[in-house]
């Protein structure tokens, strides 16, 4: 079995990391290169940088942001917002990116999903999905920043994103989002039920008993969290210890 991963997440707004509850009521939190180099050393798996207002805003993503994070780090790190082309994720991946997260882009030009797979790898393309209930067991797909609601089921765009070539999905919970209560288990057990690539939980991140439930009992194969690391709350190597003792995998330094 595949060791479980733990993924810090940069959501970035004018080269500053930010962060909000449920996409709104933004508030500023550090520099995104002092939080690289912070979460690299403490073990994290990965990294997700996401500028999250490049959708909406209609511009490209800050790429010299990307090259100032990328230069500090030695894990794996995906970028996301503003990319809307195969030049946009040339651009990105040359930046130093390892994988580029498409979201609002895929809704409006699936074949961009398809299209960046044979090209770059699957490996590289990551389906971002910010997915919103809108009625018991029913998700919808929303873009711009979850400001727009596409009325997209969010478990059958999944599944199309994995056929189109994603080899990865990342869901994001809308509606638990900055709210430290847990993940949103049933979407995240919904969307690993159907597709065979990697899903990453996002949303919710309060405990470390949430971790291990949304690992466990979510299906997710990794867990990104942003504000319980940005503040401390919970610090990555003692996560680690304790969701080893709870017989889960994880990648620990020796």
């Amino acid at each position: 079995m595949l060791a479980k991963r733990i993924v810090p997440c940069l959501d970035v707004d004018k080269g500053r990391v930010v962060k909000g509850r449920k996409f709104q009521n933004i508030q500023d939190v550090d520099d995104p290169v002092d939080l690289a180099k912070k979460y690299n050393q403490a073990g994290a798996d990965e990294l997700v940088f996401y500028d999250i207002t490049a959708s909406n805003e209609n511009r490209n993503i800050f790429l010299d942001v990307v090259e100032n994070v990328a230069a500090e780090i030695a894990i794996p790190f995906s970028v996301g917002g503003g990319i809307r082309t195969i030049t946009d994720i040339h651009q990105t991946l040359r930046a130093g990116a390892d994988k580029v997260s498409i979201n609002s882009a895929a809704i409006k030009n699936p074949q961009l999903i398809k299209d960046a797979a044979l090209k770059f790898g699957s490996q590289c393309v990551v389906l971002s999905i910010d997915a919103k209930a809108v009625s018991e067991n029913t998700w919808q797909v929303y873009i711009n920043g979850g400001r727009t609601n596409t009325e997209i089921d969010a478990i059958e765009w999944a599944i199309k994103g994995e056929q189109l070539g994603a080899g990865e999905i990342v869901i994001n919970a809308i509606d638990v989002d900055g709210e430290k209560n847990g993940y949103n288990l049933e979407l995240t057990r919904a969307i690993a039920d159907k597709v065979n690539i990697p899903i990453i939980a996002s949303g919710g991140a309060g405990t470390k008993e949430h971790f291990a439930n949304v690992l466990q009992k979510g299906g997710a194969d990794a867990a990104l969290a942003a504000s319980v690391f940005h503040y401390s709350e919970i610090q990555i190597p003692d996560l680690k210890e304790y969701l080893a003792a709870s017989n889960i995998i994880v990648r620990r330094e020796i």
